[in-house]
């Protein structure tokens, strides 16, 4: 375990680096925060923050007929995908022992709440000490994300009450509202908080090997989870959507807000549903 302490350590010192060499800094907005005070920096953070959750919660209130559309697309796509929830749950099942268990470790080290925000308290924290705003809003993106996706996640682990391939086997094995641990399957808590990070990380970079990086450590939880039979393929799919739609909508409510200093306008992810002979879900397009 101290290997992987040591390996997360390592990450998040090259994230820091990475994104420190890429702030601008000639903008006027970034030197005029850099001449405020820490516990100003701080209050700023708070308060987007608390305004980029609030918007991600009040949102659908301003939805019209076409968001109301790729939501039903979501979620019929989620239920079509179940049809091989139980096939990936014995392909991974039939090659678990030849799996690093170091790499599932990693994952399951790197998706738990208590070590996932003390990361990104070390991420926000050394950001806030040099005064970089991109690392600052790097951080204010991964945790407003977080809260809201998190919030979304527990909600619907304790109502859909979805039974873990470990539990029962069985993918349509439903107890609503219950409390047992076996029937917190759906969906990922793990993967919901290390898409979370890693794609709001990866979307401070240009360079596509970096992403290619960023995304493959990222990954690591949500495989891992499946190794373990934590969870079943529709529900490691639902939370890496759900992560990266909420990322991406409070990314665009924080350059829209002129709240930091953005360089360009934030990429988003198309997502479209795909139904043909040998193809079922949902498919988002860079």
């Amino acid at each position: 375990m101290s290997f992987l302490k040591s390996f997360v350590c390592f990450f998040m010192l090259g994230i820091f680096t990475s994104i420190s060499a890429q702030s601008p800094r000639g903008s006027d907005s970034l030197n005029l925060k850099d001449d405020q005070s820490i516990p100003k920096l701080l209050k700023h953070d708070i308060k987007q923050t608390l305004k980029s959750v609030g918007h991600s919660f009040t949102r659908p209130l301003h939805w019209k007929g076409k968001d109301f559309g790729k939501l039903g697309g979501f979620i019929f796509g989620t239920v079509a995908l179940s049809s091989l929830d139980k096939e990936t749950n014995r392909f991974f099942a039939r090659n678990k022992e030849d799996f690093p268990k170091g790499i599932r470790d990693f994952g399951w080290y790197f998706g738990s709440p208590q070590n996932y925000f003390i990361a990104n308290a070390g991420l926000y924290g050394f950001g806030l000490a040099t005064k970089n705003e991109k690392i600052r809003k790097t951080s204010v993106l991964i945790i407003s994300s977080s809260i809201t996706s998190g919030a979304i996640s527990s909600l619907l682990k304790g109502s859909v009450g979805r039974s873990r391939p470990n539990h029962t086997g069985d993918p349509f094995d439903f107890k609503l509202f219950s409390s047992e641990p076996g029937y917190h399957s759906f969906p990922s808590g793990h993967t919901t908080l290390s898409i979370t990070m890693s794609h709001a990380i990866a979307k401070q970079f240009d360079n596509t090997w970096i992403k290619v990086g960023i995304y493959s450590i990222g990954a690591i939880a949500p495989i891992s989870r499946l190794v373990d039979g934590a969870h079943w393929l529709t529900d490691i799919a639902f939370s890496t959507a759900l992560s990266i739609i909420v990322v991406d909508s409070i990314d665009k409510f924080l350059f829209n807000s002129k709240a930091y200093d953005y360089s360009k306008t934030p990429a988003k992810i198309s997502w479209n549903l795909k139904l043909s002979s040998n193809q079922i879900g949902i498919v988002g397009t860079f």
